[in-house]
């Protein structure tokens, strides 16, 4: 079977289920997103060493995208059923990993940081990033259609992980983080009366 099949060179592309829909389509382009993500990844994990303990966690969440793609690519009314699992508990699982790598820091995560700080590092903001991109626009697909409710909350943890993640490398590293400023709700603490503003 040829990789090309020319149907798409007018600007359509078939969706799970066999409907074709312009490829610049709220869908498609939601997909699309999620896949750049899942290929970030992929570069992420090609600049760890093989026995990283990220790397079980990674190829997992590569996967469950995979999932979640398919599904993302079916609208409701597809008559066609898509035996791929939806990621139920992702958002549950990403949640202790953040916990377990929060612990093992040096210090909390209060403030906004700027990106970089070494590759590695680096490369997990740029997947925060993507992957925000992709809520976004998986938030305009919700309006129109049903999503399955573990998709979002999956895709909204992902985010919190990979700036979790981009924290971790460089505590590991003992690279300083360049901080911008103090979390909204960490700033509005500290400015009521009696509170040390210092770190503002």
């Amino acid at each position: 079977m040829k990789i090309y099949t020319k149907k798409g060179d007018a600007g359509m592309t078939g969706l799970f289920g066999g409907s074709r829909v312009s490829k610049d389509d709220i869908r498609v382009e939601c997909v699309g997103t999620f896949d750049e993500v899942n290929s970030t990844i992929g570069l992420l994990r090609v600049k760890l060493p093989a026995e990283h303990a990220w790397q079980p966690g990674l190829h997992r969440i590569q996967k469950d995208l995979m999932d979640m793609m398919s599904h993302l690519a079916r609208p409701s009314d597809a008559k066609k059923i898509n035996t791929n699992p939806i990621p139920e508990g992702g958002a549950a699982i990403c949640e202790a990993w953040i916990d377990e790598l929060e612990a093992s820091m040096k210090s909390p995560s209060d403030y906004f940081l700027l990106p970089g700080g070494n590759e590695v590092s680096a490369l997990c903001h740029l997947v925060r990033t993507q992957m925000r991109r992709g809520e976004r626009r998986l938030v305009t697909l919700m309006k129109t259609d049903t999503v399955h409710p573990a998709i979002p909350a999956y895709v909204n943890r992902l985010s919190d992980l990979f700036f979790t993640l981009s924290r971790a490398e460089m505590d590991k590293a003992g690279v300083a983080e360049e901080k911008w400023q103090l979390f909204l709700y960490k700033r509005f603490r500290n400015d009521t009366p009696g509170k040390n503003t210092a770190d503002k």
